[in-house]
């Protein structure tokens, strides 16, 4: 008696539990891209990014001129980003994590948030 009820319940134990599991990830916000603020050449964008993320906790790399990596290690997940920038515009890319579940096209949701945040305050990042 007892393991036909533990074999009855096991399909909906399943839908429960992956029902819970597909909560905590959401389709990859890839940025469409934002503007920044004022007028100002390369070289200070880069240090506009640069300032903005370093207060979310983000460390950057980078790459060549209008492009920079930013990694972000919070416990342990890991988010890997590329910032394409220019005069007037940025992009933020996914390029790697480790540990949030990316599947392809859904990813753990504090991703979405962390670049979302990333986003704001470089949107809002004052000219140097």
């Amino acid at each position: 008696m007892q393991r036909r009820l533990v074999l009855g319940a096991a399909p909906a134990l399943l839908v429960a539990a992956s029902l819970g599991l597909s909560g905590c990830s959401q389709p990859l916000y890839d940025t469409g891209g934002g503007t920044f603020t004022g007028q100002a050449p390369l070289d200070a964008r880069a240090r506009q990014i640069e300032r903005a993320g370093a207060g979310l906790g983000w460390r950057f790399d980078p790459v060549r001129p209008g492009l920079m990596r930013a990694t972000l290690n919070i416990r342990s997940h890991v988010a890997v980003t590329e910032i394409g920038y220019d005069e007037t515009r940025f992009t933020i890319r996914y390029v790697d994590s480790r540990n949030l579940s990316y599947s392809g096209t859904s990813i753990h949701k504090n991703y979405n948030g962390w670049i979302r945040n990333l986003e704001r305050a470089i949107s809002q990042q004052p000219v140097p």
